[in-house]
């Protein structure tokens, strides 16, 4: 069983680096959006989730670049980004905020993307290994200077940091506004940006759709859900004290297909109607195992779990168009007091995630564009939650090869500033498919026991434990 679940180590080093040039990217030929005009973001790219930038990086070793090559590998990416930033000119803007607070981009002189050229004395290889995110890497990600916390108004909305390494590597450190786009968005701009570098003329497959206003809401506005999601609660539980008062610390573990497998079938519910996923039995594990290992009181306090779903299969009046690169995800809330996640059956809680999963349709999603328009929510809510992000289906390998093939890492760095994160990501080192690896943040004082949880296959129905 060991073998099944592995925790997998990453060494905490300093990185120093130097920059060397912070450059504006400008599109490379006429866009449709001239200087003081805007565009209309969805209520879905506007939500306080979706008001950050999400980080991450990709590393390429030397052994498939030329000497020519590594000389040009910053023009190489800053010419095709420039090349991409015609079709996708949105990300060429900046955010503002209209008199109700909503955001929207508008366009401006002297705006663009923005490159930034480090360099740094060590090796790739004096990094250790590069198989999981690490907070050490947090130096080849630029930020400014001065820059707070989810800010993103008057912003760059793409951030690109090309670090070189003594060795001949190299690594692309990535910024893009959650706004503008969702995971999958991401991926195709990121794709689209890769193609062309590998092509040297503008590759877009397929052609990127803006088309905002396809989720505009309703008049009136009709909320016909509860969206315990982003509901107010009182912060009566002892969960997010812990996490907060200390300093927690981040851990991966990779779980392999046969483990994952196994899970699944202890999770199957009881009726068989409905069969769980692999998704619902995992998240229904690891939110479990999470809660135990931070032994949570009060036992009648009610937890939540959300997490992103895709919603774009459910829109069918009518669909979405192809290309189409914003935020089509949802949030979907499940919901379970101490005692039942911790004492109940393993199925119970994979039956709640799989109900708060399928319970995303288009008629939901209507919902939430006008939650958020009748109640915009201003900040984030912890009370109570785990959220766990699913990146598993991410095309992130195969999407950033500029070239010089795949990266050997693709992937976030820092899960530590928002502890309630978990993140599933796919391992590099195994096939579609195959094993993933979970990142999640606790304190140091109950890595132990969560390990153990989470290797452990049981049903449940065991008593809480109350220390």
């Amino acid at each position: 069983m060991a073998t099944w679940v592995q925790e997998l180590q990453f060494p905490h080093i300093d990185i120093p680096i130097t920059i060397d040039h912070v450059t504006p990217v400008m599109p490379a030929g006429p866009i449709p959006a001239g200087a003081g005009d805007c565009l209309y973001l969805s209520n879905l790219d506007d939500v306080v989730g979706a008001r950050v930038f999400t980080p991450t990086l990709y590393f390429y070793r030397s052994n498939n670049l030329s000497s020519t090559q590594r000389k040009l590998v910053v023009k190489i990416l800053h010419d095709a980004l420039a090349s991409v930033l015609v079709p996708y000119y949105p990300f060429s803007g900046r955010l503002r905020e209209t008199q109700n607070g909503k955001l929207e981009v508008f366009f401006g002189p002297k705006q663009g993307a923005l490159m930034v050229e480090a360099h740094s004395e060590m090796a790739i290889t004096d990094l250790g290994g590069l198989s999981v995110p690490n907070p050490a890497w947090s130096p080849l990600i630029y930020r400014f200077p001065d820059e707070e916390a989810y800010k993103v108004v008057d912003m760059p909305l793409v951030i690109a940091q090309v670090t070189s390494f003594s060795c001949g590597g190299f690594s692309l450190g990535l910024r893009l506004c959650h706004c503008l786009c969702d995971g999958l968005g991401a991926m195709q701009f990121v794709g689209a940006w890769a193609a062309t570098a590998r092509a040297g003329a503008l590759v877009t497959s397929p052609v990127p759709c803006w088309d905002r206003e396809f989720f505009r809401p309703r008049d009136p506005p009709l909320v016909k859900y509860p969206h315990l999601e982003f509901m107010r609660m009182d912060d009566g539980s002892s969960l997010t004290s812990t996490l907060w008062q200390v300093k927690p610390v981040q851990k991966c573990y990779r779980v392999n297909r046969e483990f994952q497998v196994q899970i699944k079938q202890l999770a199957q519910p009881d009726d068989q109607h409905h069969s769980c996923t692999t998704f619902d039995a995992m998240a229904a594990h690891i939110w479990r195992s999470w809660v135990k290992a931070l032994n949570v009181t009060p036992l009648d306090y009610k937890l939540r779990l959300t997490f992103s779903v895709n919603a774009r299969q459910k829109l069918r009046n009518p669909p979405l168009k192809d290309g189409f690169y914003g935020n089509v995800v949802c949030l979907a809330c499940a919901t379970s007091t101490v005692s039942q996640l911790v004492g109940g059956k393993l199925s119970a809680t994979s039956r709640s995630v799989r109900e708060a999963r399928v319970g995303v349709s288009e008629d939901y999603v209507r919902s939430v564009i006008d939650y958020v328009e009748v109640d915009r929510p201003s900040r984030l809510e912890f009370a109570g939650k785990l959220t766990i992000t699913q990146w598993t289906r991410f095309s992130m390998y195969e999407s950033a090869d500029f070239g010089w093939g795949q990266p050997v890492y693709a992937g976030p760095i820092d899960l530590t500033p928002t502890p309630q994160v978990c993140i599933l990501l796919p391992d590099g080192d195994s096939p579609p498919g195959g094993s993933m690896v979970v990142c999640i943040c606790l304190p140091e004082s109950a890595t132990s026991k969560f390990r153990e949880l989470l290797s452990r296959m049981d049903t449940g129905d065991e008593a809480p434990e109350v220390e």
